[in-house]
């Protein structure tokens, strides 16, 4: 195996290397709780970025929408609750019913089963993660797995939570995952591109592994540092190019989906029927390094990451440098009125390896693996799900043009993100979102000009309490929004939501 190949799988081999490690049992408290809300948006023609991006794909980019959602979920012990119990179970159920939004107009937003042993999680469906290593309210989204995307059915095998591996005294921790799911938007994906000439896929496959090292015990020294590494692999299924041409309309390409196909996702090998003789891997290979360092104060804690992305081999090491990536910084702030929580995010993706790509041969030897060309690919739609891309937002999606196509063609940006948030009373609470985007389009298709973008959301929430014990009335909480975009990439969008939740316990 090639030392590429090996690394690849690492978190696999951190999973199955210290799943084993002393772990104390599992204190969860049965309980299933419910949650009921409904929202409304009011817009233009096209709702604005940041009432649409990081919903887990709950949402629609053509002007108004509504919806009204359900959602039970809960966990419990497995086994009699007067003995140690290292055996615990969760589930979830959670619909969406409504109009405006892509796709359909009903549809599971999760649906899972999970059977957790101490620290060890298995869980079939699926469900909404979240970040690793930012904040899900205030960041912009991780550049491999966002929150921006409907979640993939999927058979999972985790480490949820950071697992000592040097015993007591946690200097050391681990966790990670592997899964292998199918995409749910091929007969969308289908519908949506009938009328352009461009391409989609049907019953694609997805795998997914991440691995991530924690050193350091804040609870001893401040100072502690995170490094991770996120890969996931589109394979499978069939691909379709749509052609104007009649006797060139819906060429199939049927990618393999045996046993060695979903080894040659986990390890990062194999190629494509449309290789050639310049194989490089099976399928849509990316991926994310993480890197975090993170202080905890007395009252108050700071972080600062990074976030780089690599396509394939290309620059995933230091060959080409890394120049691309998402570099981010955030303070929570000792307890007051005014501003709880704030982070500042700075993403670089021009550089994608440099403008050439040339395979070796025998006239020329050398090998330049650029235009790496994010979140596209010659098979597969693209690094998305339903039109929403699986990573950061601020790479665009297409669903915006409403023109039939799903190619990322703005992936060439430089974007600044601020996100602030903070709790005046026990009762109000607000979080503003601010990002600047400007786009060089492709390598394959440059803007004629730069195109810039502009995007605002100011988000109010109030949450009514009984004044004598000071505890959330009924579990009600109401949410009004505000956004707008100005600029060329986008347009010039505007809107306003309201949303109403009740949640609460229903058994214990």
């Amino acid at each position: 195996m090639k030392p590429i190949h090996l690394l690849f799988s690492l978190p696999a081999l951190w999973l199955l290397g210290f799943s084993s490690t002393q772990a104390n049992p599992s204190d969860t408290i049965t309980h299933h709780d419910y949650e009921v809300s409904a929202e409304v948006a009011i817009a233009g023609d096209k709702t604005p970025l940041w009432m649409t991006a990081n919903r887990h794909g709950i949402s629609g980019v053509s002007g108004d929408y509504g919806y009204l959602r359900a959602k039970v979920e809960g966990e419990g012990i497995l086994g009699r609750k007067d003995k140690r119990h290292p055996w615990t179970y969760g589930y979830g159920v959670d619909l969406v019913g409504g109009y405006g939004m892509t796709g359909s107009k009903f549809f599971p937003a999760q649906a899972y089963l999970q059977a957790n042993y101490r620290a060890i999680r298995f869980q079939i469906g699926m469900k909404e993660d979240q970040l690793a290593m930012k904040d899900d309210r205030l960041s912009s989204g991780s550049q491999t797995f966002g929150i921006n995307a409907r979640p993939v059915p999927q058979v999972r095998f985790e480490i949820p939570e950071y697992l000592s591996i040097t015993g007591k005294s946690n200097w050391a921790a681990i966790k990670g995952h592997i899964s292998y799911g199918m995409m749910t938007d091929g007969n969308w994906q289908e519908k949506y591109t009938r009328n352009s000439l461009y391409h989609y896929s049907k019953n694609g496959l997805y795998h997914s592994k991440a691995g991530y090292l924690r050193i350091g015990n804040e609870n001893k020294f401040p100072l502690t540092f995170e490094g991770g590494l996120e890969m996931a692999t589109q394979f499978g299924g069939t691909s379709y190019r749509v052609h104007d041409r009649e006797d060139l309309r819906d060429q199939p390409v049927k990618m393999p989906h045996n046993f060695r196909a979903f080894f040659d996702a986990l390890f990062c090998l194999g190629g494509d029927p449309t290789d050639g003789v310049y194989t490089n891997v099976a399928g849509n290979t990316l991926g994310s390094w993480l890197l975090a360092l993170n202080y905890k104060g007395k009252n108050w804690r700071a972080r600062v990451y990074y976030d780089h992305f690599f396509e394939d081999h290309s620059m995933m090491f230091l060959e080409y440098g890394w120049k691309d990536g998402l570099i981010g910084a955030e303070l929570e702030l000792p307890r007051n009125p005014v501003v709880s929580k704030v982070v500042y995010e700075h993403l670089y993706t021009k550089y994608q390896a440099g403008p050439i790509y040339h395979d070796h041969n025998d006239v020329i030897p050398d090998q330049v693996s650029g235009v790496d060309n994010y979140y596209n690919h010659h098979i597969y739609a693209g690094w998305e799900h339903w039109g929403q891309g699986f990573g950061n937002p601020l790479i665009v999606t297409p669903l915006y043009r409403a023109d039939g196509t799903l190619n990322f063609n703005s992936n060439r940006v430089k974007a600044h993100h601020i996100g602030l948030m903070g709790s005046p009373t026990a009762e109000w609470d607000y979080r503003v979102l601010a990002s600047f985007i400007q786009s060089w389009g492709t390598y394959a298709h440059p803007f004629d000009e730069i195109r810039r973008n502009a995007s605002l959301l100011c988000e109010v929430s109030y949450r009514p309490q009984f004044s004598r014990t000071g505890h959330f009335a009924k579990g009600w909480q109401f949410t009004a929004a505000w956004a707008m975009d100005r600029g060329s990439l986008i347009g010039d969008n505007n809107a306003f939501s309201l949303k109403v939740t009740k949640s609460g316990l229903f058994c214990k």
